[in-house]
């Protein structure tokens, strides 16, 4: 794929993010909140935020993952991402990530979100499976996995090392098969 894909729902146009992006980026990395569950420390400078999107649209351009931006349609600012890495062609599974800036959480954002990168997995990457871990603590990330038809395979027990601890992982997985357009 050449060009990236944009994306639309009712209230959302997903793009590719851009060095532009990098203050709205930043501040919400910047967040403890926001990073507590993510596998990145949260950030002291916006430089972090450019090279993160960086490395998002490095994936992109050598074929090995997509990453949105979550913008409101009535102003361009991005509010989050949602995305796919560790694309195993192969074996025709991605892993999904997602992030939203606290302001915009508990509003539906990303039950709306989802289903649209779901569906793009499935019918333009031929994706046969999409995996979610996700840290047993994180219940909104949960509710949200589950609301779009994730469903929970397990823990995987101290299946990450971050912040010098052991951390476990509930993943959870979505199959074609049982996909429903919503």
């Amino acid at each position: 794929m050449s060009q990236f894909p944009v994306l639309e729902t009712e209230r959302f146009v997903l793009r590719q993010i851009k060095q532009e992006d990098s203050k709205e980026i930043f501040q919400y990395f910047s967040m403890d909140e926001v990073t507590k569950f993510y596998d990145l420390e949260s950030f002291t400078n916006v430089e972090q935020a450019e090279e993160l999107i960086l490395r998002w649209n490095q994936r992109f351009e050598n074929n090995q993952g997509f990453r949105w931006g979550i913008t409101l349609r009535s102003e361009s600012r991005v509010v989050g991402t949602c995305g796919f890495h560790g694309w195993s062609k192969h074996h025709y599974k991605a892993e999904i990530g997602y992030e939203l800036t606290p302001e915009f959480w508990r509003q539906g954002f990303m039950t709306e979100v989802l289903p649209k990168i779901v569906e793009f997995g499935f019918n333009n990457l031929e994706l046969n499976r999409i995996e979610a871990f996700v840290e047993p603590d994180n219940i909104g990330s949960r509710r949200v996995l589950e609301k779009v038809g994730f469903r929970e395979e397990g823990v995987l027990r101290e299946h990450f090392c971050w912040r010098s601890r052991f951390v476990d992982n509930v993943i959870y997985a979505l199959l074609k098969k049982d996909y429903i357009v919503r």
